[in-house]
């Protein structure tokens, strides 16, 4: 507990000082890279002020910085940091194909840190440490390691399991050997073995994961909630996506509602984590070797957009978020907008991803307001889903006006489909103005929803390869590619 009061303290005293602590980064990321090849092809010599920054520094995403990028991945040093990395972090991307995300001796306790942290503040809020008097569960991808240029690469969650500490790693499952299966299934049925007999305190995990883990568990016992097997089991910890249209039916099938705490990492930084049971965000790590930066959603394709600094923005706006970190990652757009719920302290909810909007007519719809509309229908009937995502149609084959299509896999599908449907229109009505008006002017008619059979989104994601570890199904897409290998899944 002593160890655990002084972490809560200390969040407390550095998240009073972000504006003061974020200047401070900017500057000292700026002086120790200005040696690289990034910092003397920007001019990191003259910087002198934000003004100065944004002048020198362009806004990228991985295809704008991958010369740099690619030429550490061919063993070269002082690219984009001082000496090589010390690992690289293998992410998918949508344009990109595999990313090498920069992991250096710098940047990694960003990550390690915050985790901890979040657990430890946890702790004190609850004056409770019996999470470590059990077992601990992180489900992940495999920590087995490959050589990329010479420097050790991997996924994020599996390079983080060869730093967890010796102190934490005695009550750390499952063993390293599980972990390292590829195949879901085969890894799913080896982790329930190893957890079925242990006194299981605290499960992390993204949900959808952990939702099958706790339906394999079941399955195997016979037993009717998770509590029958860890009856001691007190504390979730979760990323990756939305937790709420995961809640209802997690907590079914946990036999109740149980603390949990909601992170936020990435590959590129550990951006956030929660640190109050009681209210809403997340804490900006704004004392994390990350300086952050904010561009208006709106402006995110221009080409010289609005870029602000954290005493720059306002509550309630949907900002695209830019980082530059000691890992050598420069006016780095992760693809992910926040919305800011406090300025006082600096707290963020993640409310969707650049790249995952519609915009087919110009309405740009984002993540966050396709699950507040259905989650809000759902939630006041009493309606449980499993995983939802949304397309347009454009060219409807009956010739008539296009409309957002919704592909829903529900727990207990609604009794009338089409009342649902168009009480979660009014809800999207009420999200986005320019939704609203295409809807008024006739371009677009009412969305229509298509009720999945059940287990449609885990067989889709097997089809592509794609099941488990820290896969997930977007919420929205501009095109057709999700929607049309959905659709022979619809139940009719």
């Amino acid at each position: 507990m002593p160890v655990a009061n002084w972490t809560a303290n200390h969040i407390n005293t550095w998240s009073d000082k972000a504006v003061e602590d974020q200047n401070k980064i900017m500057m000292q990321l700026i002086t120790k890279a200005k040696n690289t090849k990034f910092g003397k092809d920007h001019g990191f010599s003259n910087i002198k002020s934000y003004d100065d920054f944004k002048k020198q520094v362009p806004v990228r995403d991985y295809e704008g910085l991958r010369p740099y990028v690619d030429a550490v991945v061919e063993g070269r040093s002082d690219i984009l940091w001082p000496g090589k990395p010390k690992y690289f972090a293998k992410t998918s991307g949508t344009t990109s194909g595999v990313k090498y995300i920069p992991l250096t001796a710098d940047s990694m306790p960003n990550h390690m840190n915050s985790a901890k942290s979040a657990m430890l503040n946890y702790i004190s809020e609850a004056r409770d440490a019996s999470i470590f008097d059990g077992k601990m569960i992180f489900l992940s991808g495999s920590p087995e390691l490959s050589k990329k240029g010479g420097i050790d690469t991997g996924r994020l969650s599996g390079i983080v399991n060869h730093e967890i500490p010796s102190w934490l790693k005695s009550n750390q499952l499952p063993s390293y050997e599980t972990n390292c299966i590829e195949e879901w299934e085969e890894k799913l049925d080896k982790i329930v073995d190893e957890t079925l007999q242990n006194d299981m305190r605290l499960i992390s995990g993204i949900p959808p994961w952990v939702q099958m883990y706790y339906e394999r568990l079941l399955q195997r016992t016979g037993k009717s909630t998770i509590k029958e097997i860890f009856p001691n089991f007190n504390l979730f910890m979760y990323g990756g996506v939305n937790f709420e249209p995961y809640r209802a039916q997690l907590e079914t099938l946990i036999g109740g509602k149980i603390p949990s705490v909601e992170l936020y990492p990435a590959s590129e930084g550990f951006i956030a984590y929660q640190v109050s049971q009681n209210e809403k965000g997340l804490l900006l790590n704004t004392k994390s070797g990350i300086f952050f930066e904010f561009i208006p959603v709106g402006e995110v394709h221009n080409e010289h957009p609005t870029r602000l600094k954290i005493d720059q923005v306002e509550l309630g706006q949907d900002y695209a978020l830019i980082i530059n970190n000691n890992a050598g990652l420069w006016g780095y757009s992760i693809g992910d907008s926040v919305r800011f719920v406090s300025l006082d302290p600096y707290k963020i909810i993640v409310s969707g991803r650049i790249k995952h909007y519609i915009s087919a007519f110009g309405e740009h719809v984002i993540g966050k307001e396709v699950e507040e509309a259905i989650l809000t229908v759902a939630n006041r009937e009493n309606i449980s889903i499993v995983e939802f995502t949304v397309a347009p149609q454009v060219n409807p084959a009956d010739g008539s006006t296009p409309y957002h299509e919704w592909f829903v896999e529900f727990v207990d599908p609604p009794k009338d489909l089409d009342l649902f449907s168009k009480s979660v229109d009014v809800e999207m009505v009420k999200q986005n103005i320019y939704y609203e008006d295409l809807i008024k002017g006739n371009i677009l008619q009412s969305l229509k929803i298509n009720r999945l059979r059940p287990g449609a989104f885990r067989a889709y994601m097997k089809d592509q390869g794609k099941l488990g570890g820290q896969n997930k199904v977007p919420r929205l897409s501009n095109d057709r590619k999700i929607a049309d290998n959905l659709a022979k899944y619809i139940d009719l």
